[in-house]
C-alpha cells in the first residue's frame, strides 16, 4: 500500500507497530491499538465517509459480549479462566473506556460482521494483556473460538442493535420528550385564562386561551411519548442464539434464554429470548415501527416549533403574541434582532428525522431470505433519531418554552378586532345577517358592535351579554345568558 492509498487516520506501516497473522496472511498494525487483523484489514477496506457508531451502540457490543460470556460459564461452555477475562474486558468497552479501539465506519458489510469481529479481537487483545500475554498473542482467549463461542456476527449485531435502540430509547429520547411534555404543560395551567385570538387556515378565528393552545401541544408530546413506548415490546426480544442463519447451529440449547437475561440484569430492561430468532435476524420490523414512531414525534415537534416562530414574529410587524427569549445570538448586520434559534434547530433536527425514517423503510426492504443486510444504516438512522429528539426537545423546553412570555398588550388588540366574534350572534340572529355585520365592520372600519347596531340587528347593551370571549372558548358556555 502507497502512503497515498493509507488510511486516512493513520498510515499502515509505523515505527510503532507490531505484525499479525491470520489466514490472509500478515498486516501490521498500531502497536497501541486493541484491535487485530480483521478490524485493521476492514479499517484500510471501508474508508467511506466519516460515520462511525456512536458510544451507546459501543456500549451495547460491550454489553452483549459480556453477556454471551457469563451465559457461557454458567452453562460451562466457557470455564472461568477464559470467561472471567473475557467478561472484565467486555465491562471496559461497556463503560464506553475503549471507545477508540472501535475505528470502523457505519458502511461496512451489511451483517455489522467487521464491528463484531472488531469487539472479538479487542477483548481478547485486552483480555490476554490481563492475563499478562502480549498483543495479538491470540491465547489463552482466542477471538472466535471463545469471545465468539456460540454466536455469529448475523445474530450478535442484531441483538446489539436492539440493547442500543432501547437504551436510547428509554435513557435519552423518552426523558428528553417528557422534560418537553412537562413544560408545555405547565405553561398552559399558567396560562389557561389568557383569552386570545384563533387563527384557522392562518386567518382569524373565534377566540380561544393561550392554555388552550398550550395544551394541546403537551397533548401531542404525551401521545408521542406512548407511541415510542408502544415500540419498545419489539425491542426487548433478542435473536441472539440463531447464530447464522436462525436455527441456533453451534451454540448451546440454553444460550438464548440465559443470555437475554443476563442482559436483562445488566440493563434493568425487560429482554426476552426472541421465540423464533430467524424474524429477528432476516426482519428489523422493530426498528422500522420504532422509526414511524419517532417520525410522528418529529411532526409533532416540528408543528410545535412552527407555531411558537409565529405566534413570537415580529416584534412589531408580525403576530407578537409570544415574546421569544433573547438567548443572546443577534444577528450579525442587524443589531440586537431576536430570531427563534431554538424553534429552527428543532425544526432541522425534525427534517433528520424524517429523511433517517426513509432510509430505515428502504433499508427495512432488504431482509432477503435468511439475513437483513442492511443492518448498520438501519440502528445508525435510528440511534441519531432517538439522540437529536431527545436533545432537542429537552434544548426547546429549556432555552424556549420555560423562557417565553405572553404579549398581554397585543393579545388584548388582536382580540379586539377579531371580526371573527360575530359567530358568537349566529344563535341570536342568524348566520346571514352575522355574515352583513362582520362586512360592513371590515368595509367600513367599524366595531362589530356599532356595524351591528347600524344595522339594528343587535342592540349594544345585547351585544355585550351575547359577544363574550372569554364564554367563547369553554364548552357550553357561548351564549350563556340572554
Amino acid at each position: 500500500m502507497s502512503d497515498s492509498q493509507a488510511p486516512r487516520s493513520e498510515t499502515a506501516r509505523s515505527e510503532a507497530a507490531r505484525t499479525e497473522t491470520d489466514s490472509l496472511g500478515t498486516i501490521e498494525i498500531a502497536a497501541d491499538r486493541l484491535w487485530g487483523p480483521q478490524t485493521e484489514r476492514a479499517r484500510r477496506l471501508f474508508q467511506i465517509g466519516s460515520e462511525v457508531f456512536p458510544p451507546v451502540l459501543i456500549r451495547a457490543v460491550g454489553l452483549q459480549k459480556q453477556a454471551a460470556a457469563e451465559a457461557n460459564r454458567q452453562l460451562g461452555e466457557l470455564p472461568p479462566d477464559i470467561a472471567d477475562p473475557i467478561i472484565a474486558a467486555a465491562r471496559e468497552i461497556a463503560a464506553n473506556e475503549r471507545d477508540a479501539d472501535f475505528p470502523l465506519p457505519v458502511w461496512q458489510t451489511g451483517s455489522g460482521t467487521q464491528t463484531n469481529m472488531n469487539a472479538n479481537e479487542v477483548i481478547s487483545n485486552r483480555a490476554n494483556q490481563m492475563l499478562g500475554q502480549p498483543l495479538g498473542s491470540r491465547k489463552p482467549v482466542h477471538p472466535n473460538d471463545h469471545v465468539n463461542r456460540g454466536q455469529s456476527s448475523n445474530d450478535s449485531f442484531p441483538a446489539v442493535m436492539h440493547v442500543a435502540a432501547a437504551e436510547a430509547v428509554t435513557k435519552l429520547l423518552i426523558p428528553g420528550l417528557e422534560v418537553l411534555q412537562a413544560s408545555l404543560a405547565r405553561r398552559a395551567e399558567e396560562w389557561d385564562g389568557i383569552v386570545k385570538l384563533g387563527r384557522t387556515h392562518l386567518m382569524d378565528a373565534v377566540p380561544v386561551t393561550l392554555g388552550q393552545e398550550f395544551r394541546a401541544w403537551a397533548m401531542q408530546v404525551e401521545f408521542g411519548i406512548a407511541r415510542v413506548k408502544a415500540a419498545l415490546p419489539d425491542l426487548m426480544r433478542l435473536p441472539q442464539g440463531g447464530t447464522a442463519a436462525g436455527t441456533g447451529l453451534n451454540t448451546h440449547a440454553d444460550f438464548a434464554r440465559v443470555f437475554a437475561e443476563r442482559v436483562a440484569a445488566l440493563t434493568g430492561l425487560p429482554f426476552t429470548a426472541h421465540p423464533h430468532p430467524f424474524e429477528g435476524m432476516m426482519a428489523h420490523d422493530a426498528f422500522v415501527a420504532l422509526q414511524g414512531a419517532m417520525n410522528t414525534v418529529a411532526v409533532s415537534l416540528n408543528k410545535i416549533a412552527n407555531d411558537v416562530r409565529l405566534l413570537g414574529s415580529g416584534p412589531r410587524a408580525g403576530f407578537a403574541e409570544l415574546v421569544i427569549p433573547a438567548d443572546g445570538l443577534s444577528s450579525s448586520i442587524m443589531p440586537g434582532k431576536t430570531n427563534p434559534t431554538q424553534s429552527e434547530a428543532l425544526t432541522m433536527v425534525c427534517a433528520q428525522v424524517m429523511g433517517n425514517t426513509t432510509t430505515v423503510t428502504i433499508a427495512g426492504t432488504q431482509g432477503h431470505l435468511e439475513l437483513n443486510v442492511f443492518k448498520p444504516v438501519i440502528i445508525q438512522a435510528v440511534l441519531q433519531s432517538a439522540r437529536l429528539l431527545g436533545d432537542a426537545a429537552t434544548s426547546f423546553a429549556h432555552n424556549m418554552v420555560d423562557k417565553l412570555e405572553p404579549n398581554h398588550e397585543r393579545i388584548a388588540e388582536n382580540l379586539a378586532k377579531s371580526l371573527m366574534l360575530v359567530t358568537a350572534l349566529n344563535p341570536k340572529i342568524g348566520y346571514d345577517k352575522a355574515v352583513k355585520i362582520g362586512k360592513k365592520a371590515l368595509a367600513e372600519n367599524l366595531t362589530l358592535r356599532d356595524a351591528a347596531d347600524q344595522l339594528g340587528f343587535v342592540k349594544p347593551e345585547d351585544f355585550d351579554r351575547w359577544v363574550r370571549p372569554e364564554e367563547m372558548t369553554r364548552p357550553g358556555a357561548t351564549l350563556a345568558g340572554g
